[in-house]
């Protein structure tokens, strides 16, 4: 039995990975907003169902991949060791995915995962559900810094609000450099530095960052 249910699960993760494949390369190849479920289906070789059973939306057909990494941060945290910090718990994983050339750091230069980048920023309903999906990551951290400082909602929230804003900020420039053709590796000493500096802003607060000089 447990061969058999084994068997099916592994079959089941084939089928959803087809369909994923399929979907994501007919909005490639004609956008979007011109492919239909039913022709997902009909590519995949599976019903209209099937496709909502694994995937409750058209948005997800593209995004659920990405949603697995919206906890990342909040994980950082939730499993740092003892007497680190949540800034440094953050800034350490980050960078660990900047070494792995991690898609969901921006810094994975393969032509798949650029495209479907472009893909995302060029279609308002998926820029739209990657907000979201942002947001719901911001607030995955704010419950795990409430929950153990037992403080404040409103300063967790404020402080996973700066944790969140330096993370995307990062990860937005790493997009931007690599859909201008640089690679991911001619781009990691720069990100690796960068996400050192974002972090620091953060650990440091504010402070005096932009004040305007004295005339």
């Amino acid at each position: 039995m447990a061969e058999e249910l084994g068997l099916r699960e592994r079959k089941k993760l084939q089928t959803e990975r087809r369909v994923w494949r399929t979907a994501v390369e007919l909005f490639l190849e004609r956008g979007f907003e011109k492919v239909s479920v039913q022709e997902i289906a009909a590519a995949a070789e599976v019903s209209k169902m099937t496709v909502f059973n694994y995937y409750g939306s058209k948005e997800d057909l593209v995004l659920k991949p990405m949603e697995h990494h919206a906890g990342d941060a909040a994980h950082a945290v939730r499993t740092r060791a003892p007497g680190e910090s949540a800034v440094a718990a953050v800034c350490r994983q980050f960078v660990e995915l900047l070494e792995l050339r991690d898609p969901s750091v921006g810094l994975c230069d393969q032509q798949e995962v650029l495209s479907i980048r472009r893909l995302i920023v060029e279609t308002p309903g998926l820029l739209l559900r990657a907000y979201a999906n942002r947001m719901h990551g911001l607030q995955q951290l704010a419950d795990v810094l409430a929950a153990e400082t037992g403080g404040d909602r409103m300063e967790a929230q404020v402080a996973a609000g700066q944790l969140m804003a330096a993370r995307n900020a990062l990860i937005n420039e790493n997009h931007r450099r690599l859909l201008a053709g640089e690679s991911a590796d001619a781009v990691y000493p720069d990100a690796v530095a960068a996400a050192h500096r974002a972090f620091g802003l953060v650990e440091q607060g504010l402070g005096d960052y932009a004040t305007r000089p004295a005339e």
